[in-house]
């Protein structure tokens, strides 16, 4: 069933072997005696051209499955001017030979049997072998394959790995990387020619004016624009022309030379004028008339790939260019149509510091009422891309007022629109509640890149916030209840229900935008109203703010939505006790949290009992969370809980339990439960870092029957998780095999460091390692700052490992180049001494300083 089903997927081979069919000698040598022929006509231009491709198309067809190809899962892809089926008499034909899984033995065989009978046909083949996964990673250094691959077209194999790949390989950052590549390289070849088309002796191929610039005029529309060169100076029906006469002169250069020879020398002028039909009593007439139409089409070839490199917008995303009027749709018929690619407009004006231009936004404001607010994101992909466009960061707010002023921001958050121009009547607010609302956002975006000594601290606390969407999210809807004039904060959190419904948003992620919106009006009431010095207060506040990530998000709310009142109601004096109250409220949270550890009569531990599923039983559960820090059931949702419960059943030394779950916004959590081993956390690290993830949240608890429960939360930057169907298996088989101790993590890293997309931090400052024995009653609590590196984690927590140490819990944050982690250690079971400390500390540094 198998075989059958792999056959299915193939494309059909003209004839199989033993079928009686035609030799390849005999296929090959009547597609070249045609296109010789059509040559001798004058007449070997696209059309003779492609019906050649269309020969040897048939002719790879029988020999990939003479070789065998129809049991195995790979692909033959022309590539180039074969791929663009402009094959010439003496054109290498350029192969792309794609496998899906690593190549073996087999695989090498059947490759052998369908290049032989090429190469002894006398065939020059230009190919490549390559595995499917090789196209994940972009190749920087050969833009000429890279370019040939634009052309990709499937000879044979199996179709929907051809299809792969083109995903796999047009991308807007791929394609970006080769017009540049693309630009540099026609200069470079311009140059040769002393950057004039007026050769006397032209290489109809390469010269200015010749071949590769129509091609590469070519490839610049379809990198960019489609309907770039409708709106050139040339009529596309005269670059076609333009093109075929070029063909046909270098099919009578190749017939003539029996190679591949594109110069037309003098000699060949007279020979191919003749071939070509002109008129004229005497050669040098003749030749004067072939020449004169030369230069006429080089000229319009010319003028074509002037105005495509001038007018042609950078692609920055699908159907979207940079332009120098801003981001602009391709084509705006077909956006007009795709509602859910608007928000990737306003996203890339941000990522390239730009505008919308004023026809993309016109095209919006003109389509922006056939749509509900659902059809601006159908897809899951497309909830994430709208809470990404909500990170803070410049330009935020300038693309937020775009979306209000064209109507997007009001059909994609119809709750938004009922607080347009809504004018609230009191004695302090300045601005109309939607401007008051943007401005918010627009205060927290100066806060993410403020300079001012005063404000950094706020900006520190932003840059340690795990999911700073969510912060925006909640200002955006903070207000939209004061549409009517009774309790706003409980209107709004109603309305805001809609909101995360249509968005999906689960979890942990939609009671913190609805804690953040129902009580965004506490911290300022406790730090303007209240006498913050009182250690009770700020108990009871920290009591109900319940972790430190609620606390950030909502003293920077607090902060913003007081500045957006009016230029006067934030003065300096409510700033500090804002900060005050922070600072202490953070202490409480943080300084001895650790310290605590969960009982049997702990709070909270009867709902979970009461609550739990029929697979667990109650002595089950409170034997895994005895002993474990207090804080560990403000961490984890119930459920989570119940499934780290699960992964801790009936282990053995020697096994490691592993769950691997995908989250909101695109963070994936891994859970590892095992008996306490040497190095355990620090190969964990290691073995994410290895596949390129970025670690943002990490948790190392034990309790006191050695059970270690080690919690990771990481973002898939490079997609691997997503787009390899067995790379989840993957992930979890190498985690398992390292924390067994049956593979080195170090290897992995190393391969890593050394791959294409790996490179070195751009920004780099000195580490920091402080270590406190004074602010927990249990831990040795050390900070580190240091460049966010590969394997950073991985290099710490050896370290610790190395001196003797265990990690109890660690908090882990990062952001663009800086890495703030916080780990809580013991040393037998005990803080570490001061010479301990300075043991550790040099250590780190060393290792640190090593990586800069």
């Amino acid at each position: 069933m198998l075989e059958a089903a792999n056959r299915d997927d193939h494309f059909m081979s003209l004839t199989q072997p033993g079928s009686g069919g035609p030799t390849i000698v005999a296929t090959f040598d009547a597609a070249r005696s045609e296109v010789e022929a059509d040559a001798l006509r004058g007449a070997g231009g696209r059309a003779a051209l492609e019906r050649y491709s269309d020969r040897v198309d048939a002719m790879l067809r029988q020999l990939f499955a003479d070789a065998g190809g129809h049991e195995l899962r790979v692909a033959v892809i022309a590539l180039g001017g074969y791929g663009r089926r402009h094959l010439c008499l003496q054109s290498d034909i350029d192969l792309l030979v794609l496998f899906e899984g690593a190549i073996g033995a087999k695989d090498e065989r059947f490759v052998r049997a369908f290049l032989t009978p090429l190469w002894d046909l006398g065939i020059v083949i230009g190919h490549q072998v390559r595995e499917l996964d090789d196209f994940t990673r972009l190749e920087i250094n050969n833009a000429e394959f890279l370019l040939a691959l634009l052309d990709a077209r499937p000879v044979a194999g199996v179709r929907s790995l051809f299809d792969r790949f083109r995903t796999l390989f047009h991308t807007p950052s791929t394609h970006a990387y080769i017009l540049k590549s693309l630009l540099e390289l026609v200069d470079q070849r311009h140059g040769a020619f002393n950057s004039t088309l007026y050769q006397l002796e032209p290489d109809v191929k390469e010269a200015p004016g010749a071949l590769r610039d129509l091609t590469a005029t070519r490839t610049i529309a379809m990198l960019t624009d489609p309907l770039l060169l409708r709106r050139g100076p040339a009529d596309p029906a005269r670059v076609d022309q333009a093109e075929d006469f070029l063909l046909r002169v270098r099919s009578t250069l190749h017939l003539g030379a029996g190679r591949n020879q594109n110069v037309l020398s003098h000699d060949m002028q007279e020979r191919t004028a003749d071939l070509l039909g002109y008129p004229g009593a005497e050669p040098r007439q003749r030749v004067e008339r072939l020449m004169s139409d030369y230069f006429r089409h080089a000229r319009i070839v010319t003028r074509a790939l002037d105005w495509a490199r001038k007018s042609a917008p950078v692609p920055v995303g699908p159907n979207l260019g940079l332009s120098r009027e801003g981001i602009r749709f391709l084509d705006p018929i077909v956006a007009a149509r795709n509602p859910a690619s608007w928000i990737g407009a306003f996203q890339a004006a941000i990522d390239h510091s730009t505008d919308v231009s004023e026809e993309a936004l016109s095209c919006v404001q003109q389509h922006v009422d056939r749509y509900r607010a659902d059809d601006f994101f159908p897809e899951a992909a497309d909830r994430a891309a709208l809470l990404r466009l909500l990170t803070p960061r410049e330009g935020l707010y300038a693309r937020l007022s775009e979306m209000h002023d064209c109507g997007l921001l009001g059909r994609v958050f119809p709750e938004f629109q009922a607080i347009s121009w809504r004018v609230v009547r009191d004695f302090y607010h300045k601005y109309t509640v939607d401007e008051h609302t943007l401005l918010t956002i627009r205060n927290l975006e100066r806060i993410s890149a403020t300079t001012r000594p005063d404000r950094v601290r706020f900006r520190n606390i932003l840059a340690a916030v795990v999911e700073p969407e969510l912060l925006v999210l909640a200002l955006l809807l903070h207000d939209v209840g004061k549409w009517r004039d009774d309790d706003h904060a409980l209107e709004s959190v109603r309305m805001a229900v809609d909101v995360l419904d249509r968005l999906h948003l689960k979890g942990e992620a939609r009671e913190t935008v609805l804690f953040l919106i129902r009580e965004h009006l506490r911290m300022s009431l406790i730090a303007f109203r209240r006498d913050t010095e009182d250690p009770e207060i700020v108990k009871t506040f920290a009591a109900f703010i319940g972790t430190e990530e609620r606390l950030k998000m909502l003293c920077l709310l607090t902060l913003v939505d007081v500045e957006a009142v009016s230029p006067e109601t934030l003065t300096p004096w409510k700033e500090e006790l804002l900060w005050r109250l922070y600072v202490d409220t953070y202490n409480h949270l943080t300084q001895r949290y650790g310290d605590e550890l969960i009982e049997r009569n702990q709070a909270g531990l009867d709902e979970l009992l009461k609550q739990r599923p029929d697979d667990l039983s109650p002595g089950e559960i409170t034997r895994f969370l005895e002993g474990l820090p207090q804080r560990y059931l403000q961490l984890f949702s119930r459920e989570a809980i119940y499934r780290h419960v699960r992964l801790g059943r009936d282990i053995h030394p020697d096994e490691v339990h592993v769950s691997l779950e995908r989250g909101e916004a695109a963070i994936w959590t891994l859970a590892v439960t095992t008996l306490d081993k040497p190095y355990l956390f620090s190969n964990i690290c290691g073995v994410l870092s290895s596949f390129g993830m970025n670690i943002i949240r990490g948790h190392a608890l034990t309790n006191p029957n050695g059970l270690v429960l080690d919690v990771f939360q990481f973002t898939d930057e490079e997609r691997f998780l997503e787009l390899n169907d067995e790379a989840h298996q993957q992930v979890l088989q190498i985690l398992e095999t390292v924390v067994s101790g049956k593979e080195d993590v170090t290897r992995l890293l190393k391969g890593r460091e050394q791959g294409v997309l790996h490179s070195k931090n751009a920004s780099r400052f000195a580490p920091v390692v402080r270590a406190d024995n004074e602010a927990s009653g249990r831990y040795t609590i050390v900070d580190i700052v240091a460049n966010n590196a590969l394997g950073l984690l991985y290099r710490i927590s050896r370290v610790i490992s190395r001196q003797g140490c265990d990690v109890d819990l660690v908090l882990i944050a990062t952001e663009g180049g800086k890495a703030i982690d916080v780990f809580h250690i013991t040393k037998g079971g005990s803080k570490l001494t001061e010479a301990e400390q300075q043991s550790l500390t040099s250590d780190l540094l060393r290792t640190l300083e090593g990586s800069l």
